[in-house]
């Protein structure tokens, strides 16, 4: 059966801003977007050899409605939460976060120099979980599985399944109901890949390293580049002259109302209210 590639419909160059106690970073998606991207929220990306841009870190805050994804390339970080739970992520781990009712926590840089770098995604929960008990799953980079590639490329599959050669390869993260694909992915000069993601799927692909062209056509993505690729269901994709590092981030959209204010996600203002009054009188966490 014949694949249909998707072609680029959307590009976002990401900024630079700070969060948290000034750690600088570059913001990829930001909730202004609302549904565009659903059920895709928000992608950070932080990446600095210097500590006045990290150290502060993100001291103790709030989130309700959604999951957080925290991926660490280089450096260490440390998540504290109001349940007692501890994760010390270091280069190549994943944390993936429930918030859901209700989740405190903080996220703090293990290192007082060197590089600092990694990703943290959100991702929307259906209305029917926004308030389920918050859970959270932290995942060694030995425990996520690498795929070598013919022409010298890999892809880490942190979340979704892979089907090369040798089989079919399945993430490490499992039972979310958006089914998200989660890839990072390294192509040597010239190497291409064509990878089949569903049609029903939102489909995007962050460029952290190098160029990419994308959709079978003269269409680049750049370094700090977010691409959205629609109508089809396989990402064809080349590396350039230099090696291409890169997230594919895939899933299904939900269909359902965003109401996004500061840390919590939810289907409606009152409801975002409500999160608000919770955290307030102290009982978010309840």
């Amino acid at each position: 059966m014949t694949r249909k590639a998707r072609q680029l419909a959307t590009v976002i160059t990401g900024q630079n801003t700070s969060d948290g106690a000034c750690v600088k970073l570059k913001r990829i998606i930001s909730p202004q977007y609302k549904s565009t991207f659903d059920p895709f929220i928000l992608l950070d990306e932080f990446a600095s050899y210097d500590a006045a841009d990290y150290i502060g870190g993100f001291p103790e805050h709030p989130h309700r409605g959604f999951e957080t994804v925290t991926y660490m390339l280089e450096g260490a970080m440390l998540h504290r939460d109001h349940l007692g739970n501890e994760g010390h992520l270091r280069a190549g781990d994943v944390q993936w976060m429930t918030a859901a009712h209700g989740i405190i926590h903080s996220e703090m840089p293990e290192q007082a120099n060197g590089l600092l770098h990694g990703f943290q995604l959100w991702l929307n929960l259906p209305a029917k979980e926004k308030m389920k008990p918050p859970h959270y799953q932290d995942f060694a980079a030995a425990s996520i599985p690498q795929v070598s590639l013919a022409e010298g490329g890999y892809i880490k599959v942190i979340a979704g399944s892979y089907t090369g050669e040798s089989g079919t390869v399945t993430g490490v993260v499992a039972g979310v109901t958006t089914q998200p694909t989660y890839f990072d992915i390294s192509l040597s000069p010239q190497q291409a890949l064509d990878l089949p993601i569903g049609s029903e799927k939102t489909a995007l692909v962050y460029v952290y390293q190098g160029e990419l062209a994308v959709g079978g056509a003269d269409k680049r993505l750049q370094a700090g580049q977010l691409g959205q690729l629609i109508d089809g269901d396989s990402l064809l994709l080349s590396a350039q002259d230099q090696v291409a590092r890169f997230l594919v981030l895939a899933a299904m959209p939900l269909h359902e109302p965003v109401v996004q204010s500061g840390p919590f996600v939810m289907n409606t203002q009152e409801e975002i209210d409500q999160a608000f009054r919770d955290y307030r009188d102290g009982v978010l966490t309840l």
